[in-house]
């Protein structure tokens, strides 16, 4: 018996479960799945018994789609740049530590389960950029700033529906929090010859 078809037939615990249901959410706020896929797979989902169960429904999905979605991650750094950008998966936590440094978090092409993410920050000196698409909402209400600044721009599209809600905790000192869309490059006309 190969190994992936022993794991297969393993029991799933309720994280499995969780994560499966996280995949399928996500994959409906794509507009993979119409809303009624959604709710039987779910219902399909919270009742099944292996990890085989769970993996058929979402076989048809793609990769990114089905990525794990982490509870916890962390960046830390000094001095240095962290960017996470086309296809990372947002996690539900994110830890950030930096210390004169910048760190950029690109959501127009993240993998994000629908929910919450909860972003705890501890900065000093450089630049936090939250880069937002329509459906992204940041919530920097609970930051406190020291000699620092925060500025925000809509992300567009004020009638989309909700699909991440980014809350900001933390200090900044001495740096600036950027929210919003990406910046369009202007149109460049090439010299006449």
């Amino acid at each position: 018996m190969s190994a992936e078809l022993s794991s297969a037939g393993l029991r799933a615990s309720d994280a499995d479960r969780d994560r499966a249901v996280d995949v399928l959410n996500a994959a409906a706020a794509d507009g993979r799945l119409t809303m009624e896929e959604l709710d039987e797979r779910v219902t399909s989902a919270l009742s099944a018994r292996t990890v085989g169960d769970l993996a058929g429904l979402t076989v048809d999905l793609p990769v990114a789609a089905s990525a794990v979605v982490k509870e916890l991650a962390r960046i830390e750094q000094q001095g240095g740049s962290a960017v996470r950008g086309e296809g990372w998966v947002v996690p539900r936590r994110l830890e950030i530590e930096s210390s004169w440094g910048d760190v950029t978090l690109d959501f127009t092409q993240a993998v994000m389960a629908p929910g919450t993410l909860r972003i705890d920050l501890d900065m000093r000196g450089g630049t936090l950029k939250l880069v937002t698409r329509p459906g992204v909402v940041v919530d920097t209400d609970a930051l406190v700033v020291d000699y620092a600044k925060v500025k925000a721009r809509p992300a567009g599209d004020a009638g989309a529906p909700v699909v991440l809600r980014v809350e900001v905790i933390g200090r900044m000192q001495f740096g600036r929090v950027v929210v919003g869309p990406p910046r369009r490059t202007p149109f460049r006309r090439s010299p006449m010859p």
